[in-house]
């Protein structure tokens, strides 16, 4: 985590923003429920983080047309910006990672991870 930390206190944000950032770049704009399961955080705090988020001007918050109980929640282009940004840097930390472990664990942790993943059938 510490060069992820690093990483992130350069662009002025916390790992769970750059969470919330990363899931809405890759899968667009979502209801806040998607969104924190998603980003694996509890509902509470992503209503936290989203506030300050939007105060940053990283996200956007708008009712659902369809059903006005429901929260969207939508990247900014400066959000956008801070993922474009990190990109190569983010890759590099992931190549070390992988250096490190050797290809068959990272390849084994990725498996593991995606257990975690709400969109994943078999992890559920």
């Amino acid at each position: 985590m510490p060069p992820i930390r690093e990483m992130l206190a350069d662009a002025g944000i916390t790992e769970q923003q750059w969470r919330v950032l990363r899931v809405l770049a890759e899968y667009g704009p979502q209801s806040s429920s998607t969104l924190a399961s998603r980003a694996s955080l509890l509902f509470p705090s992503l209503t936290r983080i989203a506030q300050t988020m939007q105060n940053k001007g990283l996200i956007t918050l708008s009712r659902d047309a369809d059903d006005r109980r429901r929260q969207m929640i939508c990247i900014t282009s400066s959000g956008q910006k801070i993922i474009d940004d990190k990109a190569n840097q983010a890759l590099e930390i992931v190549a070390d990672v992988k250096h490190r472990l050797g290809k068959d664990n990272y390849e084994a942790l990725l498996d593991i991870l995606a257990l975690l993943d709400p969109d994943n059938p078999e992890g559920n």
